[in-house]
């Protein structure tokens, strides 16, 4: 029985990098004619990038780990408070009305309890600080090993759309089975329950965990690919500032216009026990996805091109009364 379960394993993670391998293939394609567009604007400004990030390099006389610092640490810190500051602001005081009337959980943090709040900035914090940074340690020396980190010359727009392909299948990748692991019993026990004591999460929750957590499951699966690639500073602090803010809003609570949805993982608070990933490829290999998919919150998991909130659009069926 344990062989045809390990068999059944190794089955599955080889189709799901086949899946995942042939979904990059597949998106390089279609944004080959986007890329080359988008590159051609970008060698319109190049020279001007080009020359800015010159300045910026030698101003700091190429001191490498003050720009890998400013670049991996500060820019994407300054991403994620800047825009976990607007959400806080509509958590506390319940305005402006354009935010908070696109709650996902109607009723729930209305407003945030403020002591479960700081709780949660603190813990943020902590994580930022005191686990994340450390890690930039061993990563700036990989970086540097590979040697294209710093590299006066920047890289081009098309090279950049192909890491951030491999980045977001790499991310998919480990944060699934690392939450799928945290969500064993034992595991969930002691380190995975502080994250989903949060069932209606708020933006700043997506790094409010155990220590042990935000190592494997939050920093890992984003600073790996850019190891794995030899990414130039650049692009790395593209890379973590786009994940960050993406994670704040899966976590966020409220399906706002013209950014993606937040019902997926917002729903995994909710169950527990559905929709592990970032982009929903393996939960619908595993079949981890199928109460999801059963669910009002899947036919609201789509990008919101109208002003109207999808709570409003497709609401919930009312409970029969008992």
């Amino acid at each position: 029985v344990a062989c045809s379960q390990e068999e059944k394993l190794w089955a599955a993670l080889k189709t799901s990098a086949c899946v995942l391998g042939t979904g990059v293939l597949v998106f390089t394609a279609l944004v080959n004619s986007l890329s080359w567009y988008m590159q051609n604007i970008w060698d319109t400004s190049g020279h001007f990038w080009q020359t800015a990030w010159l300045k910026f390099y030698y101003h700091y006389e190429g001191e490498e780990w003050t720009i890998f610092l400013l670049g991996a640490a500060v820019v994407p810190g300054l991403a994620f408070w800047s825009f976990n500051g607007i959400l806080m602001v509509a958590d506390v005081t319940g305005k402006p009305t354009f935010i908070t009337r696109y709650r996902i959980q109607p009723g729930k943090n209305d407003p945030v309890d403020t002591k479960k709040l700081r709780q949660a900035i603190y813990t943020a914090l902590c994580n930022q600080f005191f686990v994340s940074l450390p890690m930039l340690v061993p990563m700036f020396y990989v970086m540097k090993w590979w040697g294209n980190t710093f590299s006066k010359e920047l890289p081009t727009f098309r090279w950049f759309l192909v890491e951030l392909s491999v980045f977001t299948v790499i991310e998919e990748i480990l944060f699934y089975y690392t939450h799928r692991l945290v969500h064993l019993p034992v595991l969930y026990k002691h380190i995975h329950k502080k994250h989903h004591e949060w069932t209606a999460p708020i933006g700043v929750v997506s790094i409010y965990a155990h220590p042990l957590e935000h190592i494997i499951s939050n920093t890992l699966p984003v600073i790996t690919g850019p190891m794995v690639m030899g990414s130039h500073i650049i692009s790395i602090a593209a890379w973590i500032s786009i994940a960050l803010v993406t994670t704040s809003i899966s976590h966020c609570g409220y399906h706002l216009p013209f950014l993606p949805s937040p019902e997926f993982h917002d729903f995994h608070h909710l169950k527990f026990n559905q929709c592990y990933g970032v982009l929903g490829v393996l939960d619908y290999l595993h079949g981890t996805d199928t109460v999801f998919r059963q669910s009002k919150a899947f036919e609201r998991h789509r990008f919101l091109l109208s002003l109207t909130p999808l709570s409003e659009s497709i609401p919930e069926v009312p409970k029969r009364a008992e």
